[in-house]
């Protein structure tokens, strides 16, 4: 009698010691893993910006502007163009459009692109003389997620390597294209193209970090490199 309660004393004792062994190891995994999952501002941005950028593309290919009897058609090709100024609220913002049939380089309110999850907002954070982010937002048309710098803290956004200004465009094959696509005096002409020849890179930086976007010259295809 008395071994057979020492034997359930002793099973009790490791049973114990299991359980302290468990929840050592949950409180371990916790610690790792929690950290990890707080939001990153700076990621969410970046994953925004090349989710859009890939969305520009996309509409470049799909709305070839290709017309025979307009001798500027390249010049409404589908961009990405930053800015920031007093219609932005003095913050970093992006506007995806066409600019067409004007051609005059800046994004009219019915050359936007339309959200596809919601028809009644414009893809723009804000431009000059077209679409104002207000600061309490009553009458903004636009997205707010669109003006990175309000909603992630994005403080700078800078273009180099293959690409430079502040836009990125797209032809009807997703080929990257550099600057204003309205000072172009063809579509292909040698010095006046634009085509993307090297990796180009989007450097977006907050207060305490920053990260690249690339896109590669020829396929367009754009990635972050954390």
């Amino acid at each position: 009698m008395e071994e057979s309660s020492n034997s359930r004393l002793l099973h009790s004792a490791f049973t114990m010691l299991e359980l302290i062994f468990v929840i050592v190891v949950i409180g371990i995994l916790a610690a790792t893993i929690i950290p990890s999952t707080k939001t990153n501002p700076l990621q969410e941005a970046a994953i925004q910006l090349v989710s859009h950028i890939r969305y520009t593309q996309h509409l470049a290919m799909i709305d070839d502007k290709y017309d025979s009897n307009d001798a500027e058609w390249h010049k409404g090709r589908w961009q990405i163009v930053f800015s920031n100024n007093v219609k932005t609220n003095n913050q970093e913002a992006y506007t995806i459009f066409s600019d067409t049939p004007i051609y005059s380089g800046d994004p009219t309110v019915t050359e936007i692109a339309k959200n596809p999850q919601n028809n009644n907002l414009l893809m723009s954070g804000g431009y000059t003389g077209t679409v104002k982010l207000d600061v309490n937002h009553n009458s903004f048309i636009g997205m707010k997620k669109l003006n990175i710098g309000m909603s992630y803290g994005i403080d700078d956004v800078s273009l180099d390597g293959g690409c430079s200004n502040s836009r990125i465009s797209f032809d009807y094959l997703g080929r990257p294209f550099t600057g204003d696509q309205s000072t172009m005096t063809g579509p292909y002409s040698a010095g006046t193209q634009r085509l993307i020849t090297s990796v180009c890179n989007i450097t977006i930086s907050s207060e305490i970090d920053s990260i690249t976007i690339t896109i590669e010259p020829e396929t367009g295809y754009a990635k972050i490199n954390f």
